[in-house]
């Protein structure tokens, strides 16, 4: 579904969403970390609570410089090679496995969407927060200049799970939605991967950015241990409902530039992939 070519057996395009994940998640890091530093220092470095983004991103580069903002980069990029390797071999190998009458089936007032989208992003996010949750915990420890533990790496598995199941069920709907609606655009080479990404991650983190948020803190030992209910009930209480959405404006930035240029990367390599006959 994350690409407009015929489909092989289930397996081997799980090994193609496998592979072609690589790729997406080292273009995803490389050009968009220096957001993701911005988005964690305004949410979970204590000094930055008041301090806007472009504030955060001045002060980050006068002090740092370039090397600032790609604090903690090596094991986001490396990681998110492979829990975006995992997240696109789980989602396609489950989508194509449910190529039947019942995967098929349109889910009531959806519009025409099948359940195989869903319980294909349902099986990548759990796959992603498997992989991600250790290799998040010290990449925010890096980016907030803090010390990690070993016994920590799992730290936020949970608030990750969800966060994770949420955001990938949401973009692989808005992607089919795309699909279904808007087939011309999605053919092209360049734009149609480009806008697809970019607006389909876009409206995922905008439904899960609470929960992005949390996870930030939790991660990032920030304020005392508390649950995922307090922690956000002391959020709206201080800075009111939409101070949940504290950090948006990096983190939607560096999605929709990120996921933009990644899908275009990934779209090129599913294609090379046919033209090599490897799904013959």
């Amino acid at each position: 579904m994350t690409h407009n070519e015929k489909r092989a057996v289930w397996w081997k395009e799980g090994l193609f969403g496998l592979g072609t994940g690589v790729l997406y998640g080292f273009t995803s890091v490389t050009v968009g970390h220096p957001w993701d530093t911005v988005k964690t220092k305004m949410q979970a470095q204590k000094g930055f609570e008041d301090v806007g983004m472009l504030k955060t991103f001045a002060k980050t580069f006068r002090e740092q410089g370039v090397a600032g903002l790609y604090r903690g980069a090596i094991p986001p990029l490396f990681g998110s090679m492979l829990f975006r390797s995992v997240q696109f071999g789980a989602y396609e190998a489950a989508y194509t496995y449910l190529d039947n009458d019942l995967g098929r089936c349109a889910l009531p007032l959806t519009g025409g969407l099948q359940l195989r989208v869903i319980v294909g992003g349902f099986c990548g996010g759990i796959a992603r927060a498997t992989i991600e949750t250790p290799l998040e915990y010290v990449k925010i420890s890096r980016q907030l200049q803090r010390s990690w533990r070993l016994r920590d790496l799992y730290r936020g598995y949970s608030i990750t799970c969800f966060r994770s199941v949420a955001l990938l069920t949401t973009f692989f709907v808005m992607v089919d939605t795309g699909k279904r609606n808007a087939e011309e655009l999605f053919s092209s080479p360049v734009l149609g991967p480009f806008v697809t990404g970019g607006l389909a991650s876009t409206m995922a983190w905008l439904v899960i950015w609470p929960l992005e948020f949390m996870k930030s803190q939790v991660q990032g030992h920030y304020g005392p241990e508390t649950s995922l209910l307090s922690r956000m009930r002391t959020v709206m209480v201080e800075r009111g409902f939409f101070g949940l959405y504290r950090g948006l404006a990096p983190g939607i930035i560096r999605s929709f530039i990120a996921n933009g240029a990644s899908m275009i990367v990934m779209h090129y390599a599913q294609r090379k992939v046919t033209q090599w006959g490897l799904r013959d």
